[in-house]
């Protein structure tokens, strides 16, 4: 046996050896940068596993966000807060105040009829603001059997129209003037600009039913109807209106719708207010309101504060049975008292 012969077993047996032990040694770290890492690593077989350092480079390669400051996220939390808040004072005036009126004019219905029944209805002289004083029907104007209050502020007009205090009651000789809202709360007297020369207007006081006949729809410097008379009536609706696409959400000037009594008119009682306050007059806020929001905005802070802290300490589920309610309560104060500020005719 020649000498070649013997040698190659073991030449073959080391090379096998050395291929295995090629195998055991681990690759070395690449120590270029981050392009050639990614493109050694998409070169590893598929089976191949990434290792911990590997991700560990990884995620401290990566981009990161600085953290929030106490300064910053003070700034996000109040901006929320306002932002949470306007949306709810929307949905209130949009949504709600409808809803407010509606249950208004229902207790209102029923103690006028009270009255009407009794004839304890009023009939002149010092009327408590918010008080029923007439039952107003123009099915032309979309006005159906709608309940009248005494006073023309914002916060009496929430109920329902209004009869201005230094005016007759309608049905008496004189000049009645009734305000209405045209788009909040219900807005009763959102299509009185929709008149016509000749609709009629049927009101019900404790001295009888009243028919007034349309005559004129004028606005802020149109010509004033003449005086009226002795012995003749007439009433007055007044209500906003706009122009426009948003003339509904944002009306901007005042219309009139004049009407005509049929027959002569009742007698007056003495005692009536001989002027208004500013904020009684068209499209004036409620400057009072501002004390009981003063007022309430504590309320719903601290309402807030509790809840975050009932939170912590009881637990989720505990705090929104009890927390809710509260905050709830707090915001309707909040919000009915705020849209008070808001002119009295929108």
């Amino acid at each position: 046996m020649s000498t070649t012969e013997i040698e190659r077993p073991d030449i073959a047996r080391g090379e096998a050896d050395a291929a295995a032990a090629t195998l055991l040694i681990p690759t070395p770290a690449v120590t270029a940068g981050r392009r050639e890492r990614r493109l050694a690593l998409d070169a590893t077989p598929v089976n191949s596993e990434r290792t911990a350092e590997s991700e560990l480079d990884d995620d401290l390669d990566a981009p990161r966000r600085p953290p929030l400051t106490v300064g910053r996220g003070s700034t996000a939390w109040v901006l929320a807060t306002i932002s949470l808040l306007c949306l709810w004072f929307v949905a209130y005036a949009v949504l709600l105040t409808p809803i407010q009126e509606s249950h208004d004019q229902s207790a209102l219905y029923d103690t006028f009829r009270q009255q009407l029944a009794l004839e304890t209805a009023p009939l002149g002289g010092d009327i408590a603001p918010g008080s029923p004083v007439a039952l107003l029907s123009a099915p032309a104007l979309g006005v159906i059997d709608v309940v009248v209050v005494e006073g023309t502020a914002s916060g009496d007009l929430m109920a329902g129209p209004g009869h201005r205090r230094d005016t007759v009651l309608p049905g008496q000789a004189g000049v009645s003037v009734l305000y209405g809202r045209q788009t909040l709360f219900g807005g009763p007297f959102a299509h009185i600009g929709t008149a016509r020369p000749g609709d009629a207007i049927t009101v019900t006081t404790g001295q009888g039913v009243f028919i007034y006949t349309v005559t004129a729809v004028r606005h802020a410097g149109d010509t004033v109807p003449a005086p009226l008379t002795s012995g003749h009536g007439r009433l007055t609706l007044v209500s906003a209106e706009g122009t426009g696409r948003v003339g509904t959400v944002a009306p901007d000037r005042v219309v009139y719708v004049d009407a005509a009594l049929k027959g002569d008119g009742q007698p007056t009682l003495a005692g009536r207010p001989t002027a208004v306050p500013m904020a009684e007059r068209a499209m004036q806020g409620d400057p009072s309101a501002l004390l009981p929001l003063s007022l309430a905005l504590p309320l719903l802070i601290g309402a807030v504060v509790f809840v975050t802290w009932a939170r912590a300490r009881w637990g989720g589920w505990q705090t929104w049975l009890v927390g809710a309610p509260l905050v709830l309560a707090c915001l309707w104060a909040v919000s009915q008292t705020a849209v008070q500020l808001l002119p009295n005719l929108l």
